[in-house]
């Protein structure tokens, strides 16, 4: 197999592990305490865990799950407002499977499902336009969620709309910005960060350039990585010899499929759907000015913030729940009191045990918590079979 299995390679990997182990012994002694690195992506989290990489990796480094999963950072507000539009008679509601079961106030798009709302599954915003086209006598939304990464397809799929004259479909936006989140962690005085393994998904629409402030402002180390164990494996050893040569600097290990301006098509069309919100909440970031996207006036037609009444509320999270503190990096799942036991994926309190990029699904399903010693989670299931640690 071409392009994958070298990705995976046992001995390649070992050697990245010891020059990793090498510069960590090295920077120990600088920091006296171990180097923390941020993960910013989900997809990014669940391989780690997929792989057994955490456990690889030698304890004088830390690998820290950021916000990078576009569903976790929903708030409930937002998810009450998806939800009263779904439970309008009129409406079809359409929405990626992950949104499906995340918790709002009340009770999940799921529950409202049960309870007789229109509420479909779909696998892109073209599936509920393509809904909407069949249906003339309904108005279809589609529940617009995800960072750069999925706001371009969004942007398209409401382009094909407007030349379509389809007057019957819209979106409840909902869509992030990543550096603005990175922005807000770092200027938290509570989270102590050396550098970022970037996001390679969102990185093959944006690019490297708007990840600068990151090194220029807050003097921090960012490596755009891919998603095999190789490639995470070099991104981290590539942070590290940064701090090292006290360098500060964006690099790019993705290089097969990210370039530094980014994909000027997607972006494109970005710009001309969409315009950036003043402010939008995020779950336990809270208000991030200039981190969200609306739908711009001239495609007001669109927008089911303009065509439905809602709620608009803030509602708090579960007491019990540490989605705030997970998502901040300030706490690793299996120290919420309710990881495994109340909440789990099957009855999820949180939404990051819901998405598939969650940080809470990723422990369960691969590094369950040890209960009697309440130590760091060792991998029950891995698909990386080769390793030698």
């Amino acid at each position: 197999m071409k392009y994958v299995k070298e990705y995976r390679d046992p001995d390649k990997v070992q050697g990245v592990l010891q020059a990793i182990k090498r510069l960590g012994k090295i920077l120990i002694i600088k920091k006296d305490r171990p180097i923390k690195l941020m993960e910013v992506c989900g997809g990014h989290t669940h391989a780690i865990f997929k792989y057994g990489l955490e456990e690889l990796l030698p304890p004088t480094i830390e690998m820290i799950h950021g916000p990078g999963c576009p569903v976790c950072i929903m708030p409930k507000g937002r998810l009450d407002d998806a939800i009263a539009i779904a439970e309008h008679p009129a409406v079809i509601f359409t929405t990626f499977g992950d949104a499906m079961r995340v918790p709002g106030s009340q009770f999940s798009l799921l529950q409202a499902k049960a309870k007789g709302a229109d509420i479909r599954m779909v696998y892109s915003p073209l599936d509920a336009l393509e809904i909407a086209k069949v249906n003339p006598d309904r108005q279809v939304v589609f529940f617009a969620i995800g960072f750069e990464t999925t706001a371009p397809s969004t942007a398209l799929t409401v382009l094909q709309a407007e030349s379509a004259g389809i007057e019957n479909f819209s979106l409840f936006c909902n869509h992030v910005l990543v550096v603005p989140a990175l922005e807000a962690l770092l200027s938290n005085p509570d989270l102590q960060l050396d550098g970022f393994v970037g996001p390679g998904h969102v990185s093959m629409v944006i690019g490297t350039a708007p990840y600068q402030v990151i090194a220029q402002k807050y003097h921090k180390p960012l490596v755009v990585s891919g998603f095999e164990p190789l490639d995470l494996l070099q991104a981290i050893w590539m942070v590290l010899q940064q701090l090292a040569d006290g360098r500060c600097e964006i690099e790019n290990q993705y290089t097969r499929f990210v370039q530094a301006t980014g994909n000027a098509v997607a972006l494109e069309a970005m710009q001309r759907v969409f315009q950036v919100r003043d402010h939008f909440e995020w779950r336990g970031l809270g208000d991030i000015p200039h981190s969200g996207l609306k739908m711009r006036p001239e495609y007001a037609q669109f927008d089911a913030e303009a065509k439905f009444i809602l709620p608009h509320r803030q509602v708090a999270d579960h007491k019990a729940c540490a989605c705030g503190e997970i998502l901040k990096g300030l706490k690793k799942p299996w120290e919420c009191k309710v990881f495994g036991t109340a909440c789990t994926p099957e009855h999820p309190i949180g939404a990051c045990m819901v998405s598939s990029e969650g940080a809470c699904a990723a422990y369960y399903k691969y590094g369950r918590l040890s209960l009697e010693t309440k130590a760091k989670p060792t991998p029950v299931a891995t698909s990386f079979v080769g390793i030698r640690s």
